[in-house]
């Protein structure tokens, strides 16, 4: 049985241990099975936080919609959901350093316990953009969930209040991660092999 696939191929039913997008070679870098053992943690630690609230999770499309969905599953308390789009990647790897809002919040965050859901704190521009944003609506609190970061991109200084993984400063996809909108739907993180 071969170890790489093509995305253009049929979804497999294994963890491939790599992959090759866009004429690119992933690798196998975190499972499904480990992403979710730590977002169960993720939601254990919101639901014991947030008891007696009803925190509004805001996620930022498009990248942490599954996020959301499998972390709002775990969190055992009552909470809302809205989303907000931000684009600051198009079809790129590396981020444009210009971030522009695509779809903004509907709900009223006035008095608000707000967590944002995010797939990747990478530059951090896109999260200081969204903080200054998220100001203008007057929370009561405003907490970070950010399924991964990588630290050594990180430019302005912010605080990560839920981080699922750490990771090293290379591309990764899959679990909601895209390459020119590709790759999303992979259950499993591939990271990009440099080999």
């Amino acid at each position: 049985m071969s170890t790489t696939r093509d995305l253009t191929e049929a979804p497999a039913q294994t963890h491939e241990q790599t992959i090759t997008c866009r004429g690119e070679r992933f690798r196998l870098y975190l499972d499904s099975d480990r992403i979710q053992k730590r977002i169960a943690e993720i939601g254990r630690q919101i639901s014991n936080e947030y008891e007696g609230k009803t925190p509004i999770l805001i996620s930022v499309l498009n990248g942490a919609f599954m996020f959301t969905a499998d972390l709002m599953r775990t969190i055992d308390i009552d909470c809302e959901v809205d989303f907000i789009k931000l684009s600051s990647y198009g079809d790129e790897k590396v981020s444009s350093g210009q971030v522009h809002e695509l779809k903004s919040v509907d709900a009223n965050l006035e008095g608000r316990d707000v967590i944002v859901i995010e797939d990747i704190v990478d530059t951090g521009l896109s999260m200081q953009f969204m903080m200054n944003r998220l100001a203008d609506y007057n929370p009561k609190s405003v907490r970070v969930a950010s399924l991964l970061h990588k630290p050594a991109s990180t430019e302005p200084d912010l605080t990560l209040d839920y981080v699922g993984f750490e990771i090293p400063d290379l591309f990764v996809i899959g679990y909601g991660l895209d390459y020119g909108q590709i790759a999303r739907n992979l259950p499993d993180i591939y990271i990009l092999d440099e080999k």
